[in-house]
């Protein structure tokens, strides 16, 4: 009973988080040009440098948030972590200038655990044989996120484009009142250990990889793949406004279709196939569909065409809670927060870098100035960084003993 409710909890946290991220992409660029007073092109450069600004404060603070956990409970860390994401997107509602949007990225930055504890809260109720199932179920509440999100995100944009940072800020909240009422504590007190600041350190969370030495080529491929990921959140509204002319309305409506997707995938296709087929054949297959979706994209001439590789992206969902699964399962159970913490910092520095490359190509290669007009160039980058994730991944999970646990 303890795990169901556990389990209920944590899928509703990712769902409020993902819609209140989902309602705000759809207007971005729009925002961007008004705030800054600039054109779309170097409002994507804008929007690379916001995205940086939560990458550096998430990658100084994960692991410390990460380890807090490890030593005293979920739960006081991921209520924390809601309710300063509530007051950042208020922030970022009033803004009137560039620096209120990037002080609210920093406030989200700093204290942004809700998904490396979310997934430590997995990793505390799952066996070893239902974690890649259960590490599916964030990717479900996820989608659904990004169906409900963007499409009102579009909806309410397209009469006031603040409206959805405030909506965004009242379900951090709402979330929050219900951490805190509801949420009961997963991580046994025997299952704890003492706080080390030198563990904490964004550094000292990576070197903790010694420890693992079998994992780091994974991690390195994980990598790769995140900072190839970030062409969604941080080109596609670009891209698609750039080259089809689409409204905050047609962004949101093609964001739901890939939450639409994610559900079908994460929900019911991830339950079928993993235990049929094993973690890494779907992390493989999962890679692979993510390659293809980019070049597809790259390449699309048609609104149609774009609709159809984003179904086959929402394939490459099978690779996220299988890798996790793999990753969670070479390590014990007192270190599952330390494990997350690991992997939130490695996913920040591929935030870090990723955005910044992928926005840049894209104002690149849309100014005035570039050799070749191709909007598409980010998607040719991210479809290169994530076939060298895969090349990476093949060779290492061969040193695994037992890559599913």
């Amino acid at each position: 009973m303890h795990k169901r409710h556990a389990l209920t909890f944590v899928t509703i946290t990712v769902f409020l988080d993902t819609v209140g991220f989902g309602v705000i992409v759809p207007v971005l660029p729009q925002f961007l040009v008004l705030i800054g007073d600039v054109s779309l092109s170097d409002a994507s450069a804008l929007s690379g440098y916001l995205i940086f600004s939560y990458a550096v404060t998430n990658f100084m603070f994960a692991p410390m948030l990460g380890n807090l956990s490890d030593a005293y409970g979920r739960k006081p860390l991921l209520v924390m972590s809601l309710f300063v994401y509530g007051g950042a997107y208020l922030l970022s509602g009033f803004a009137t200038a560039l620096w209120m949007l990037f002080l609210g990225r920093l406030l989200t930055g700093i204290t942004s655990a809700t998904y490396a504890i979310a997934n430590a809260l997995i990793a505390d109720v799952s066996t070893p044989e239902d974690k890649a199932q259960n590490f599916g179920l964030l990717g479900v509440a996820f989608g659904l996120g990004f169906i409900v999100g963007p499409a009102l995100g579009g909806i309410i944009g397209a009469w006031d484009l603040r409206a959805p940072f405030f909506i965004a800020a009242g379900l951090a909240f709402i979330n929050t009142l219900y951490g805190l009422i509801f949420f009961r504590e997963t991580l046994a007190p025997e299952n704890r250990r003492p706080f080390e600041l030198k563990r904490a350190s964004p550094w000292g969370a990576l070197t903790q990889l010694r420890k693992y030495p079998l994992l780091i080529g994974l991690v390195i491929a994980v990598f790769l793949n995140n900072i190839g990921h970030h062409i969604w959140p941080s080109n596609w509204n670009f891209y698609t406004i750039e080259k089809f002319a689409w409204t905050p309305l047609d962004v949101g409506l093609s964001m739901a279709f890939v939450g639409v997707m994610s559900v079908i995938v994460q929900g019911g296709l991830l339950r079928i196939v993993i235990p049929k087929f094993g973690p890494v054949r779907c992390a493989y297959f999962g890679v692979t569909a993510t390659i293809l979706a980019f070049v597809g994209v790259a390449t699309a001439g048609s609104s149609a065409a774009l609709y159809f590789w984003c179904g086959v992206s929402s394939l490459g969902g099978l690779a996220g809670p299988s890798v996790n699964s793999i990753l969670s399962n070479q390590v014990a159970a007192d270190s599952q927060g330390e494990l997350q913490g690991i992997m939130a910092s490695v996913s920040s520095v591929a935030m870090i870098v990723g955005p910044l490359l992928l926005t840049q190509t894209f104002t690149y290669f849309t100014s005035d100035s570039a050799p070749l007009y191709l909007p598409g160039s980010a998607f040719w980058v991210a479809a290169l960084l994530t076939l060298a994730a895969l090349i990476i991944f093949f060779q290492q999970i061969r040193r695994l003993p037992n890559p599913a646990g």
